[in-house]
């Protein structure tokens, strides 16, 4: 849908939380748990394509040490 002078542009569903630190190990943000090039590029993705990405997340966690989540 094209914006309109009257319609903003919809929102894009993203799983930011604003704690944009990056895990050495495992290259995932350890706040939304998306790689450096998917935040990048999040808002070129498709709606199907993010929601791909979105699936995997809770899967991702488990890459980052839980020691490290802990500090969050």
């Amino acid at each position: 849908m094209t914006p309109t002078p009257d319609r903003p542009p919809a929102a894009i569903k993203t799983p930011c939380i604003k704690v944009c630190v990056v895990d050495g190990e495992s290259g995932l943000c350890m706040g939304c748990y998306r790689r450096l090039n998917e935040v990048a590029g999040w808002s070129k993705l498709s709606p199907e394509q993010r929601d791909e990405i979105l699936a995997e997340l809770p899967e991702r966690r488990t890459l980052i040490r839980p020691e490290k989540l802990a500090m969050f």
